[in-house]
């Protein structure tokens, strides 16, 4: 599904090269659920950026469902990025002045989905998250669990076959947490989603299937996680 070979980040000032990225080569498989894990400015969220589509490598080559990314031209991204990615942030990143459904409802008017077919994906995302009653709350007015939840119910009605989750449980405690962390490996296990997630936490690691370690832009790591 994703084959990395070679990738870098770097940026140049007179001369002298920053590295974010070095020698990122690896390959993700349909249905794998992949933690990234490392230390602060490893380049973990620059390499889940690059995976993206959000930013682009200085060097290197990314294919993606056998599409060479490197070679396509912006518009050709954005297009790819909306049919098959589904990104969830820590810091949540929904529209406040907008509701839950609204909120849920945005990707799906940047794919031009027909209006009775929006209103059906919503009520069924309502409906699995439990979030009917909620569907016309603004952001404000929920609880940091309850907006991950929106996040993560955002980038599923647009039905994609890949999320990337950026620290998706930094902001939560134990308990919302380890609901987050459920749902994801459910929507891994029982529907295929191919899930990478960046994260900090040896726990919430463990529910993937391999861990990938970064250290200094480079992978220094790549292992399976036993049940």
């Amino acid at each position: 599904m994703i084959e990395l070979k070679n990738i870098e980040k770097y940026y140049a000032n007179k001369g002298v090269k920053s590295y974010i990225l070095r020698h990122v080569t690896t390959s993700i498989k349909q249905g794998e659920f992949v933690s990234i894990m490392g230390p602060s400015g490893a380049g973990k969220s620059t390499l889940l950026n690059i995976l993206g589509m959000l930013e682009e490598a200085t060097y290197g080559e990314y294919h993606f469902m056998g599409e060479d990314v490197t070679a396509m031209n912006e518009r050709k991204r954005i297009e790819l990025y909306r049919n098959h990615i589904g990104f969830v942030f820590q810091a949540y990143h929904l529209i406040d002045e907008m509701t839950v459904a609204e909120n849920i409802e945005a990707p799906l008017l940047y794919k031009k989905i027909p209006g009775a077919e929006r209103k059906s994906r919503i009520a069924d995302v309502l409906d699995r998250f439990n979030m009917v009653a909620k569907k016309d709350l603004f952001p404000n007015q929920l609880s940091g669990g309850q907006q991950q939840l929106v996040g993560i119910a955002r980038a599923l009605v647009a039905q994609p076959s890949i999320i990337l989750a950026d620290e998706p449980t930094g902001n939560l405690q134990s308990a919302q947490s380890e609901q987050i962390m459920d749902l994801f490996r459910k929507l891994n296990q029982e529907e295929n989603i191919t899930i990478l997630q960046v994260t900090h936490s040896e726990k919430n690691a463990q529910f993937g299937n391999r861990i990938l370690t970064i250290e200094d832009g480079v992978i220094k790591e790549d292992v399976s996680v036993s049940k």
